[in-house]
């Protein structure tokens, strides 16, 4: 039986790039190799696509990537891969799995190629991507949907520069605020605010990054991480704690830079009542955020009982210290087993997919038979 050829798309042009090598290069070694041929499809800081293990080992962009000798090309060699981009990539590999974190691979943007390819790939769908990519479209969603979140406002580029008026904020959402970018992730631009010269110095960071902003009300709770896996039927797995050591917050310092900024603890500790909470509210946000495959949604818990929802990741770190594989873990699916099981829900999704295709096209005819 021929092996699944699965191609890992990871790097790209996100201020995420340096994670989603390690995560690439973690999901690469986890692979069952009696399964599946791996073939590496990266992206430089540019956005230029190197195609098999070659030339990506010897691009300047990912040496940190250290893919072992031990895993072997399939037959096809590296080199034919960029014409068969443009030809048809369904014949290249038969699954692709992204791992391109934050902006042009999460948001929706390397889905979009993928299905105007016709190639399964695991995670959410372009719609899933693309909210879930924008914390202001996310907030609004779970506001109506009455899933409890963060207070907000959020700011665009082109409004006046006074639009984000310091003492508007505090009378909306208190003194204490976080200043974010809409549309990043790993806490890249994010700054916790508690005067007039702290917010006008992070709002100015923030649109750094981003032509949107949002400002965040304070929650004083514990920082709390769920799992969900699955398409039509998702699944949450048990939650963990992040225990900040000196930081004020989960910055990317905490989580990538400092070795001892955070701890996790895995489940958390937390009562039943609570724990059955967040699991259905993780469920249930998944699905209103037309979500699918995989996302870890992170939690705020105040006073032990009142459970607020942050922000959801559709395309969660596969690092050695992210949550999201080591809470499948604690729930009984090991790595390896996730990865599996990540892959199955990606060819089933495009299953069910190409089934409304052929219906609709079947149903409409031809050209030739309409006139």
């Amino acid at each position: 039986m021929r092996k699944i050829r699965v191609g890992v798309f990871f790097g790209g042009r996100s201020s995420e790039h340096e994670v989603s090598l390690i995560s690439a290069k973690n999901i690469v070694e986890n692979l069952d190799r009696s399964k599946y041929d791996v073939i590496l499809i990266g992206a430089d800081r540019e956005g230029n696509f190197h195609f098999g293990k070659k030339e990506i080992s010897s691009g300047d962009f990912c040496k940190k990537l250290s893919i072992s000798e031990k895993y072997d090309l399939p037959e096809k060699k590296s080199a034919d891969l960029p014409k068969k981009m443009d030809e048809r990539l369904s014949d290249v590999i038969d699954v692709a799995f992204p791992v391109f974190h934050g902006q042009f691979g999460e948001d929706g943007t390397i889905q979009g190629l993928l299905r105007a390819f016709n190639v399964p790939f695991v995670g959410s769908g372009i719609l899933g991507s693309a909210i879930g990519m924008d914390k202001d479209v996310t907030k609004r969603l779970l506001r109506d949907a009455n899933i409890p979140s963060p207070k907000h406002l959020s700011f665009y580029r082109h409004r006046p520069p006074d639009a984000a008026d310091y003492d508007k904020v505090v009378a909306v959402l208190g003194e204490v605020v976080f200043v974010k970018p809409a549309s990043l992730g790993s806490s890249v631009g994010i700054s916790k605010t508690k005067s007039k010269d702290e917010f006008e110095k992070a709002v100015e960071e923030a649109f750094r990054y981003d032509n949107k902003i949002i400002v965040e009300e304070f929650i004083k709770g514990r920082e709390i991480e769920c799992s969900v896996l699955g398409n039509e039927y998702p699944e949450a797995s048990v939650p963990g704690e992040i225990l900040l050591k000196k930081h004020e917050f989960y910055s990317y310092r905490a989580k990538y830079l400092d070795d001892d900024g955070a701890e996790l603890k895995i489940p958390a500790d937390l009562s039943t009542e609570v724990v059955d909470k967040i699991k259905q509210t993780a469920i249930r946000a998944f699905e209103v955020l037309c979500c699918e495959g995989m996302a870890r949604i992170d939690f705020f818990v105040k006073n032990d009982t009142e459970v607020f929802l942050n922000e959801i990741n559709t395309i969660p770190g596969f690092t050695k210290i992210s949550m999201y594989p080591k809470l499948w873990e604690a729930s009984g699916v090991p790595y390896g087993e996730l990865l599996d099981r990540l892959i199955t829900l990606a060819t089933e999704r495009h299953r069910r997919d190409g089934k409304l295709s052929v219906a609709f096209c079947a149903e409409a005819g031809s050209p030739a038979e309409i006139s």
